[in-house]
């Protein structure tokens, strides 16, 4: 049996990894935005926070009202309860991932969790 799995990803909107990869602790999710384009929903979470990270491109969340510019390298976290929605700028796309995890779950991480 392997202790890992890898696949590779095509250029959709959104791909999910929670399945494809068997994730446990995590779900992760690669999405892309055309210009001029949003995620068609606003939302919430019960219990989990997310990582933003931006990988191409310009454009906003909307997050309780207030627009945070977001440009590729932006890294941006999320509160469960803070409602959120992300737009493309008019001019390029937005490529993002998405990590959602449980708030508050981190028990070890880096130097405190390796074993060498």
């Amino acid at each position: 049996m392997n202790n890992f799995k890898k696949i590779s990803v095509t250029e959709e909107a959104r791909t999910e990894l929670h399945d494809a990869l068997n994730l446990t602790g995590a779900e992760v999710s690669i999405n892309t935005l055309p210009a001029a384009t949003s995620v068609p929903f606003v939302h919430s979470h019960k219990e989990n926070e997310e990582i933003y990270a931006v990988l191409d491109g310009e454009g906003k969340a909307e997050i309780d009202g207030e627009n945070v510019p977001l440009k590729a390298g932006d890294w941006l976290r999320v509160s469960p309860s803070a409602k959120r929605r992300f737009f493309a700028s008019d001019k390029t796309v937005l490529k993002y991932i998405c990590i959602q995890v449980k708030e508050n779950s981190l028990q070890g991480y880096t130097i405190t969790d390796a074993v060498v």
